[in-house]
């Protein structure tokens, strides 16, 4: 993966809908964070058929702002640290492991990529990503620090850190999920910790603030898409956040999450249907002869 190509800035901005000033402040990180949330949808459409996907910006640009279809986390999180870098923010390339459904945090390898976010004259940073395939995910960049319950677009996150046996501080991002809320990138999900309203605090995932590097995603982009084991080469998942729901297609399971925590859920039952659920629903046209429900 290299910087080949001229990112055009405009083009991602006017497909997210952002209209608003261009500056490297908070609120246009949080503003363009969110847009791009609303804009791009999440799916795993390539790794289904055990195709990586091109990490090139001008790939990203063509499938992600110019045909109809999303991506996942390495996608989603090169195309948002691609404008934030042209916005004028400073972005490092974080690895998680993704922890939602697991029994042990060391169950899980890094393969979730997330972005810590420099404000120029704010000393604080801000963990930032578009790419968590999951109801807990953030709308909205967090600061991150420990302890301090962060509200982004409705949703509630904190940071608490972890024991473990390595040199660096292990974060972990929580969110509050309510008693149906479901798990995340193909896993299952667990709630813990204490909270009120039949809800609770839910682990997402953890992850050192060591920099990683353009070229080690794409070992762990080819991994996660060809790898049989993958939960992303197993079944369909694909996700769409609007104003007022959470969409989510996981194999068959259609499952609508809308703002005041109503949750219904259906069986998308054929190919046809299927496709027609992508296409009306998450606004994605899935390519000619693939399968989509196992």
């Amino acid at each position: 993966m290299s910087d080949s190509g001229v990112f055009d800035l405009d083009q991602y901005l006017a497909h997210i809908g952002w209209e608003r000033e261009r500056r490297a402040d908070l609120a246009t990180l949080r503003g363009v964070h969110l847009a791009h949330m609303r804009g791009i949808p999440f799916e795993n459409l390539d790794a289904l058929r055990r195709t990586a996907p091109s990490l090139e910006l001008p790939d990203l640009t063509a499938k992600l702002l110019h045909s109809r279809r999303g991506g996942y986390c390495y996608e989603q999180n090169t195309l948002l640290a691609a404008a934030l870098e042209a916005l004028g923010f400073g972005v490092t390339r974080l690895t998680a492991r993704v922890v939602v459904g697991a029994g042990r945090i060391e169950d899980r390898p890094r393969t979730h990529m997330t972005l810590l976010v420099e404000v120029p004259g704010d000393p604080q940073p801000y963990l930032a990503d578009v790419g968590f395939g999951a109801i807990g995910a953030l709308l909205e960049p967090v600061p991150l620090v420990i302890g301090v319950e962060s509200h982004d677009a409705g949703r509630r996150h904190r940071f608490v850190h972890v024991p473990h046996r390595g040199p660096l501080e292990l974060w972990m991002l929580e969110a509050y999920v309510g008693e149906k809320g479901g798990g995340s990138e193909g896993e299952g999900g667990s709630e813990g910790g204490d909270g009120s309203e039949g809800g609770a605090w839910q682990a997402q995932y953890a992850f050192t603030l060591e920099p990683f590097e353009r070229v080690d995603f794409e070992v762990i982009n080819w991994h996660i898409a060809t790898n049989p084991r993958s939960p992303f080469t197993q079944r369909l998942f694909v996700q769409r956040v609007t104003a007022d729901r959470h969409l989510l297609l996981h194999g068959s399971l259609l499952t609508e999450t809308r703002a005041d925590g109503e949750v219904s859920e259906r069986e998308v039952t054929d190919e046809g249907e299927a496709r027609k659920v992508l296409e009306e629903e998450f606004g994605i046209e899935a390519p000619d002869g693939m399968t989509l429900l196992s």
